[in-house]
């Protein structure tokens, strides 16, 4: 069979869309996407460069590593051209480490979600995660905040946890 058509029949691992998001927001090759290749060859994922990233480790010359990904993309046929589509689905994938697995913490998704939003000169699908997170900030600190209308410090975690579920629920039917 054909490697290109087993590998369209296959899904990827979880992970892959923070690599893709990786790729689009142009970050550094360090040990994580080493550590993803490694997992998707045990996903049954079997390329060439695959292979060869999950073997590389530091130190990183980046020039070779930008070659050699887009090398695994293009073989995995891994399409990252969308960048809204791939920070979507990054975004769907972090709202599951805070709502499902519990890996990650809500403020701290919140806080990456909103360098994206100034990394990408302010789109409006991530102005709701900048907001909330001005407004867990100043709640950290004060007892007033202006950014979400009826968030306090009483009830700004659930505000957070209810726009996740939203968030998650609008995004499902979407793809």
């Amino acid at each position: 069979m054909d490697n290109r058509i087993q590998l369209k029949k296959m899904k990827p691992i979880k992970s892959t869309a923070e690599i893709l998001a990786y790729k689009v927001l142009n970050r550094s090759v360090d040990e994580q996407w080493s550590t993803w290749a490694y997992e998707m060859i045990l996903a049954g994922f079997n390329t060439e460069n695959l292979i060869i990233l999950a073997g590389e480790r530091k130190p990183f010359n980046q020039f070779e590593m930008k070659e050699l990904t887009e090398k695994v993309f293009a073989e995995l046929n891994m399409d990252y051209s969308n960048q809204e589509q791939v920070i979507k689905n990054y975004i769907y994938y972090l709202i599951e480490r805070v709502l499902v697995t519990y890996e990650q913490d809500a403020f701290s998704v919140l806080g990456i979600l909103m360098n994206i939003y100034n990394e990408f000169d302010h789109p409006s699908y991530l102005q709701d995660f900048y907001m909330l997170y001005f407004a867990k900030e100043d709640l950290r600190h004060g007892d007033m905040q202006w950014y979400w209308d009826g968030a306090d410090k009483n009830n700004i975690d659930e505000v957070i946890t209810n726009y996740f579920i939203e968030w998650e629920q609008k995004w499902l039917i979407e793809n």
